[in-house]
């Protein structure tokens, strides 16, 4: 009998790192799948033989990431297909925020569900960041202790702050509306006087306005192209690319708030950045309210016809319209999207902003472009936080699996 040849390493590893790459291609079709997909449809559409497909669904099925629905119901011969979706209430990314007027933390599954949200509002300007941190620590430790007691796998913990976050070394390197600079916010969150929670899962931290256009990315499906613009005290800004953000080298690409839209305002070329004339404060201000007042002062007096509101919004949504025109002059996107304090006053600033980029932006005569409220609803920076953590599984499954065991 001859001797059977040995295995050569080299090859099984390969297939181990296909059935591992091909598992993670099974898991994401599901969980970004408008609809619930048969194991067919699945193969169908990633290119895979339904045998093999069948195999990775049973995997993910037992690692609970993801459930099978009731068989639909069809007037076709043969065993009705059985649909797939995402886990619910089983793995989920936790989306921290800290910005100008409120900190807080959200925490998303597979699904897309809202497993636990809390947000505390506060006038965090010039606040110590060490103590604001702190503060952060203690809202979202019973928040994940809660869930890890339910069932609940935790993939990840993101941070969003409204400034500039070196995406290579971690550190918040400046927040000019809270008065931060060089923080090193992940030692702050993870050392050994953090909850454990945070030290067993460091957080990965990013630009507010970056993970705000995340998930509103995620709410549009598909591979949209936009830029995005967040206005809150801040004005922030992202670039979105088939679905990805444009991060830049560092990480710090998106500061749309300190394009200068006049440089004669005033003394100085700031005094005529965007955010200087269309921050949230600003319209406050120019609409004679207190600074300290929120967004609902200057939408009660928009709808009491208040003439002073009535200008001050005007001429924010005017400079908005020449900064968002520079921008797409410069990327060649073809919708803009307004969230935040934008997106609330959407119908007072859409004419004016679509006006000023039919104006000013080059190519508008064979393009125009498209002027859109945001779809991620409330605070999506931590939903988009939620969703980076989650990257971690959808990307690598079968790592994370090995993880967890």
């Amino acid at each position: 009998m001859p001797t059977p040849e040995p295995r050569d390493p080299s090859r099984v590893a390969r297939q181990a790192q296909m059935r591992d790459q091909n598992l993670g291609v099974a898991l994401r079709g599901i969980v970004d799948a408008p609809e619930p997909v048969s194991r067919a449809q699945l193969a169908a559409s990633e290119g895979l033989a339904r045998a093999t497909v069948s195999g990775l669904v049973d995997h993910l099925i037992e690692a609970r990431l993801v459930r099978e629905l009731d068989p639909a119901q069809t007037q076709r011969a043969g065993r009705p297909a059985v649909p797939l979706a995402p886990a619910r209430g089983t793995v989920a990314g936790v989306g921290m925020e800290v910005n100008v007027d409120y900190l807080g933390v959200r925490v998303i599954d597979l699904a897309g569900d809202v497993l636990a949200e809390h947000v505390e509002l506060d006038d965090l300007r010039g606040a110590d960041a060490a103590t604001v941190l702190d503060r952060l620590a203690a809202l979202v430790a019973p928040v994940v202790d809660g869930l890890r007691a339910g069932g609940v796998r935790l993939a990840g913990t993101t941070l969003a702050l409204p400034g500039l976050v070196d995406r290579v070394t971690g550190p918040l390197r400046v927040a000019p509306n809270l008065g931060w600079r060089d923080v090193d916010v992940v030692g702050a969150l993870s050392g050994p006087a953090a909850p454990t929670v945070l030290s067993a899962l460091p957080p990965r931290v990013g630009n507010e306005a970056n993970l705000a256009a995340r998930a509103e990315a995620h709410a549009r499906r598909g591979s949209p192209s936009f830029a995005y613009v967040s206005g809150e005290v801040g004005i922030g800004g992202a670039i979105v690319l088939d679905g990805d953000i444009f991060p830049g080298r560092h990480g710090w690409s998106g500061e749309i708030g300190h394009i200068v839209v006049d440089a004669f305002r005033g003394p100085h070329p700031a005094d005529g950045s965007l955010e200087a004339l269309a921050g949230q404060d600003a319209m406050l201000r120019a609409a004679g309210l207190p600074a300290t007042a929120r967004l609902d002062a200057l939408l009660d007096a928009l709808r009491a016809g208040d003439a002073r509101a009535e200008a001050a919004v005007a001429q924010a949504a005017r400079a908005l319209g020449v900064a968002l025109a520079n921008v797409a002059n410069v990327v060649d996107v073809g919708e803009v999207v307004l969230g935040g304090t934008f997106g609330q006053l959407f119908g007072h600033v859409h004419d004016e902003v679509a006006a000023r980029l039919q104006e000013l932006v080059i190519f508008s005569p064979w393009s125009p472009l498209l002027v859109s409220p945001a779809r991620a609803g409330q605070y999506p920076a931590m939903t988009g936080g939620a969703l980076a953590a989650l990257s971690r599984v959808l990307t690598d499954p079968a790592e994370w699996l090995r993880t967890q065991a």
